[in-house]
């Protein structure tokens, strides 16, 4: 253009008469909303003026050019445009041809690597795309020979408008490289995304064209019509494109609002109720409105000021696409494991059964709690980006840093706290566990309970105050007023007191602990579970009761040391004592040889005759086993005993009463024998 005479003279003409600019004036700070907006308006209007003015401009002046009257050298400008097109022809061409090439070897690398590990075909896709790359690379080569060696002639120089294009040819191929690797329109084994082949082309097709569109009109297409025309008609093609652009751009949002939708629905749908969940559902029902509002925002200001306040739109959005992809890698990753949970090795896992259950269930929730905080670091860096806050100048402040470390301390205090607390639960599990080291007693197992129960509660209450004297508050008045407020509680709850004393006494003279069966506050069963304020316990018939330490007056205990069965046996009047108690001896010896025997720790107690009751005489013996064996061995004995006594003979009476029906003359009186009356009177009858 500088070694053009008459177009150097036509650019400083139109130089001279553009006027110098003029700083726009300076509004005051306490412009309300409502005049920003129609200061914005007017803006756009008057550039929509503008733009129309120049495209009307353009036309006539292209008007002017085909009629002859514009003063162009014709001749000049037809030669330039063929070479031009010779140039675009056999840059595209060429293009076309290693395209065909490139095609066939992406193909190939597709179908070895499609049932391929994810190794293969990572290396297969980087290989896909460097050919990729070299094909793009060696076409603008291609194109850079022609324009030199067959366009440029003797001179082999290029004309601006040809390296305009082979610069935007460059620029633009190597963006639909990129599209190609993500997408892989005609090769699924090599496309990234989990997109069938109508997505994928449908994607492509259109993300290609609008790449086309609107790198061909910025990077080659104005400039070279600036050169002809004035700058006002190259803004119009600008202006008539981008709008273009953005009509496509609206159509294929609302083609696709309703797949769209789905996909953000999809985690609500599928029962997840987490802050990720409803934001997906709530930005899904209107996606698409905050899209294409967003679109023609971006259209109406870089038509306004495309100088200053389009870069700073796009940079934003960079910034906040940059930021919501790493959001989303990272709550990606964290959901992959919350959903792989946790997996402890074998031999913890026998040590510790209950650890893996503990930490799976406790995993979730700090999970949850690291995607909350993902997000909401996402959205202040998308404000800061946006400028709508300055968080990172007060993280730099003084305020900010203090403010910061606190959290950060108080939640470490926090994090510290749990894996005490977990590591307190891990060791009281390994003691209770009877696989490993010395079998707990039951006594252990009570003060171990206690033990959690207490250390659990201390350490809660610890953490918080630590946590709270970390984010700046005094805890010193915490401190006074939990006194007061317990010697309140105190006095007003002195049964709950009460409790309490009581528990602690029980404690310390070690009258029962879990598992024992008892008998404690008019209720019998077995101890399942021992605070320091109540005792549960489980009756024969699993009613679960929990009785209150206030109301305990007496605690019986039948699994205290040692345990007795008292096997109190009624015999007939007609039986021998000796032969009753030869009998229970020969039970008892039966019983000594079956499973019961390791249970029993000494001889049968005989205890002879006890009562005389009306049907029977009652013998007693004792037969001491160990805590908690005596009904078992006590049912085993009374069942071995009957056979005893069935096989010798001896009875077993049921209650039963002797009628006298008076005395005869000589005094006698025999008892009422019914059996015998009747078989007198069916003899004297004649019957049997």
């Amino acid at each position: 253009m500088l070694e053009d005479d008459k177009l150097r003279a036509d650019l400083l003409q139109r130089l001279r008469q553009r006027p110098p600019g003029q700083a726009a004036p300076a509004q005051p700070s306490e412009a309300g909303l409502a005049q920003r907006v129609a200061e914005y308006t007017r803006a756009v209007a008057e550039q929509s003026a503008e733009a129309v003015s120049a495209a009307l401009q353009a036309a006539r002046q292209i008007g002017s050019v085909f009629s002859g009257d514009s003063g162009l050298d014709m001749v000049r400008l037809r030669d330039a445009g063929l070479a031009l097109a010779l140039v675009a022809a056999g840059l595209f061409a060429s293009f076309l041809v290693v395209r065909f090439a490139v095609e066939a070897v992406q193909g190939s690398l597709a179908r070895r690597v499609e049932r391929a590990s994810w190794a293969p075909r990572l290396a297969a896709l980087i290989g896909a795309g460097i050919l990729d790359l070299a094909g793009v690379a060696l076409a603008w080569g291609a194109g850079y020979l022609i324009a030199l060696q067959l366009v440029g002639g003797a001179t082999r120089r290029m004309t601006l408008d040809q390296t305009l294009l082979l610069n935007a040819f460059l620029v633009i191929e190597f963006v639909k490289v990129a599209m190609r690797a993500v997408l892989e329109p005609r090769h699924p084994g090599l496309r990234v995304l989990r997109l069938d082949d109508t997505m994928a082309a449908y994607w492509y097709f259109w993300l290609a064209r609008l790449v086309s569109l609107m790198g061909y009109t910025f990077l080659f297409a104005a400039p070279v019509m600036a050169l002809y025309l004035p700058a006002a008609a190259a803004q119009a093609l600008k202006v008539l494109v981008t709008l273009t652009a953005l009509v496509i751009t609206i159509i294929i949002i609302l083609q696709n609002r309703h797949s769209v939708r789905r996909r953000l629905f999809a985690r609500m749908e599928a029962g997840r109720r987490d802050l990720l969940a409803r934001a997906g559902h709530v930005f899904g029902r209107y996606w698409h409105i905050l899209v294409i509002t967003y679109l023609v925002g971006i259209f109406l200001v870089w038509l306004v000021n495309p100088a200053r306040a389009l870069p700073f739109v796009m940079a934003a959005t960079v910034q906040s696409l940059v930021v919501a992809l790493i959001g989303g890698l990272v709550v990606a990753f964290v959901s992959r494991l919350a959903n792989v949970g946790v997996r402890l090795p074998e031999d913890i896992r026998l040590r510790l059964p209950l650890l893996e259950p503990r930490l799976q269930a406790f995993t979730p929730r700090v999970l949850q709690i690291v995607r909350t905080l993902v997000v909401l670091g996402v959205l202040l860096a998308v404000a800061q980006a946006w400028q709508l806050l300055d968080f990172a100048g007060w993280l730099a402040s003084a305020s900010g840093q203090r403010l910061t470390g606190s959290v950060i301390a108080a939640a470490l205090i926090v994090l510290v706290g749990m894996g005490i607390y977990v590591a307190m639960l891990s060791w009281v599990e390994y003691r209770l566990n009877p696989d490993f080291g010395t079998v707990p007693t039951a006594r252990e197992k009570t003060l171990l309970a206690l033990f959690r129960n207490a250390f659990t509660t201390a350490l809660a209450v610890l953490v918080l105050m630590l946590a709270l004297g970390q984010l700046g508050l005094n805890i010193a008045p915490l401190l006074a007023g939990a006194g007061v407020l317990g010697l309140a509680i105190g006095f007003g709850a002195q049964k709950f007191v009460q409790d309490i004393i009581t528990g602690v006494f029980i404690q310390f003279e070690n009258v029962m602990n879990e598992g024992d069966v008892v008998e404690v506050g008019g209720k019998s069963g077995v101890v399942e579970r021992l605070t320091i304020r109540s005792v549960s316990v489980r009756s024969l018939d699993g009613t679960l009761h929990l009785i209150p330490f206030s109301s305990v007056d007496q605690v019986s205990n039948m699994m205290k040391g040692f345990s007795f069965h008292v096997a109190e046996m009624g015999v007939a009047y007609r039986e021998s004592i000796p032969e009753v108690k030869e009998a229970m001896a020969e039970a008892f010896a039966s019983l000594q040889a079956s499973e019961h025997g390791e249970r029993i720790i000494g001889p049968l107690e005989m205890q002879g005759i006890t009562a005389f009751g009306d049907s029977a005489i009652t013998v007693r013996a004792r037969i001491k086993t160990l805590p908690g064996a005596q009904w078992a061995a006590g049912r085993a004995y009374n069942e071995l005993l009957k056979e005893v006594f069935d096989r010798r003979g001896i009875e077993i009476p049921f209650p039963h009463l002797t009628l006298y029906m008076g005395a005869d003359k000589a005094g006698a009186a025999p008892p009422l024998n019914l059996s015998g009356q009747l078989a007198l009177a069916g003899a004297s009858a004649g019957k049997p």
